[in-house]
């Protein structure tokens, strides 16, 4: 039987006053009495920012409540300032949205503010905490970080990967030939070329073989560990017997439960592929990002250093649940853009065919000579960042940020959507205009406060290079094969813009449209 996810405001219809009152008054009293006393210690010792009011127990969660939260923070923001404190449920946290204040908490504050919050979520699906993305702290996150980069995502191995993308950019480009001038799902499209690039290059050319017969089954877990990651988690603000009350009732705790078993046996399955020389299945796929987390898992054989859960956690969230979603939906938004901008689209793909000429595709070294597609790219990340709130941190020790005091243990939110589009940084900051960075010294390599798609400092998206490289090559060739169009009858000033919750935020209707193969190549 499917287990369907509530969001929070559904929550709050089921599990109402009343009910909570009834069964768990004791807990509630308890909440609400060190609620109390604590609020009013920090008031009296600390100058902390500004807080809209709350409700007892839930404190300001009823008004983050939605699918887009980095939307209700924006508007909280505006009467309540770039740096706001919220108290949700028993956590308490700061939310930043200015340049100068994201400056702060990721330049300035830097090392005393760049670990995770331990939440139940992550710490399950990363093997407690043996990932890279949502890890605490500590010196062996920062050699597991140090080894992820190196193996899977520096320009070293960026080169050495082209070959994946450049083999499934040519069946992208088949598929979408046979679909000449008919309409086409670019969701749909541009996912499945992602997972087989990412599942290349982690797993090698067995990937996409018929010799890797659970690959659907693996989408269906990626998929519903997607649904976790963006479902309410009471044990998120409440990390104690109330909020594990509440995720039982939900349903969240035992989905947790079961995509980690689906996703512990999917890996288990492959690693042993791997260990067993006698297997006729063995995968050939030297140099894939497995074969290297396997021979440091035989270096360090019994001893916890590096072992097979420091594997499953490094592919389960930094390799697919963060690679394939967030780059697809980058594309997808940048598309939408171009078909509802059309000078932006002639302007790009006439400088992308005047570069490219008699290729019968961009190839990667073409891709310096493309200055107009950078700038795209750029605009759509300033306006649509895949991770609308940057990962939550918390401060390690007590910091101060725009004068105001930060107790140790708040947990962190930059809100890089509503920076994006802040009037004091961005002339038009609502207008899809990519021209706005020609000439300007501004990109996303987390020195520019005002533009912060991947982050900034320690705690820095470390897919950057390989994510824009991706973006880059597949935009680029799309533009280049093909004319595109809308449905007909679809206009572009009708055309939904609108955003769907989740970790990622996509874009809420689907993007139709209709490729028709451009003829000028020779």
């Amino acid at each position: 039987m499917d287990m369907v996810l509530l969001d929070f405001p559904e929550i709050w219809q089921i599990l109402t006053p009343t009910i909570i009152l009834l069964i768990l008054l004791p807990l509630l009293l308890h909440f609400l009495e060190k609620y109390r006393s604590g609020s009013l210690s920090d008031k009296r010792r600390f100058h902390l920012p500004p807080c809209p009011p709350g409700l007892p127990i839930l404190g300001n969660l009823h008004q983050i409540g939605g699918a887009l939260p980095h939307w209700s923070l924006w508007k909280l923001a505006r009467h309540h300032g770039p740096v706001m404190m919220l108290q949700l449920g028993t956590v308490p946290t700061v939310v930043v949205s200015s340049a100068a204040a994201a400056r702060e908490v990721l330049k300035t504050n830097d090392a005393d503010c760049c670990s995770r919050p331990d939440t139940p979520g992550p710490r399950q699906l990363s093997y407690d905490h043996k990932d890279v993305a949502f890890s605490p702290y500590s010196d062996d996150w920062r050699e597991r970080r140090k080894l992820f980069i190196v193996e899977f995502l520096s320009k070293r191995r960026i080169q050495t990967t082209w070959h994946a993308r450049e083999s499934e950019m040519d069946k992208l480009v088949r598929r979408l030939t046979i679909a000449d001038g008919r309409p086409v799902s670019m969701e749909d499209h541009i996912f499945e070329y992602m997972d087989a690039i990412i599942g290349t290059v982690a797993f090698g050319n067995i990937y996409g073989t018929e010799q890797f017969t659970y690959k659907k089954h693996f989408h269906d877990a990626i998929d519903e560990a997607m649904r976790v990651r963006s479902s309410f988690s009471a044990e998120d603000y409440f990390p104690n017997a109330l909020g594990r009350l509440v995720d039982h009732l939900t349903g969240i705790a035992l989905l947790r439960k079961r995509v980690f078993r689906e996703f512990d046996a999917f890996f288990e399955r492959i690693i042993q592929q791997h260990l067993d020389s006698s297997s006729s299945t063995k995968p050939k796929s030297k140099g894939s990002l497995i074969d290297v987390l396997i021979d440091l898992m035989k270096e360090h054989e019994g001893t916890i250093r590096f072992s097979r859960d420091h594997v499953k956690a490094m592919l389960t969230y930094n390799t697919f649940i963060g690679g394939v979603d967030t780059g697809s939906v980058t594309m997808v938004w940048a598309m939408a853009e171009l078909i509802r901008h059309p000078w932006v689209l002639k302007k790009l793909q006439d400088e992308i065919r005047s570069a490219v000429r008699t290729n019968e595709r961009v190839r990667p070294e073409d891709l310096s000579k493309l200055t107009y597609l950078k700038m795209v790219v750029m605009e759509t990340l300033r306006l649509h960042p895949a991770l609308p709130l940057l990962v939550p941190r918390v401060n390690m020790r007590h910091i101060k940020i725009s004068g105001y005091d930060v107790p140790t243990n708040t947990r962190l939110f930059v809100n890089a959507w509503a920076i994006g589009r802040d009037p004091a940084n961005w002339h038009n900051p609502e207008e899809f205009y990519p021209d706005r960075f020609e000439g300007k010294d501004v990109n996303f390599s987390g020195t520019h406060f005002e533009f912060l798609p991947f982050g900034a400092g320690r705690r820095m998206c470390p897919g950057m290079a390989m994510g824009v490289a991706t973006t880059e090559f597949t935009l680029a060739n799309l533009l280049y094969n093909f004319n595109w169009a809308l449905p007909e009858g679809v206009t572009r000033e009708a055309m939904n813009m609108e955003q769907a919750g989740g970790l990622t935020v996509h874009k809420k209707t689907p993007l139709i449209l209709v490729p028709t193969k451009y003829r000028g190549q020779h």
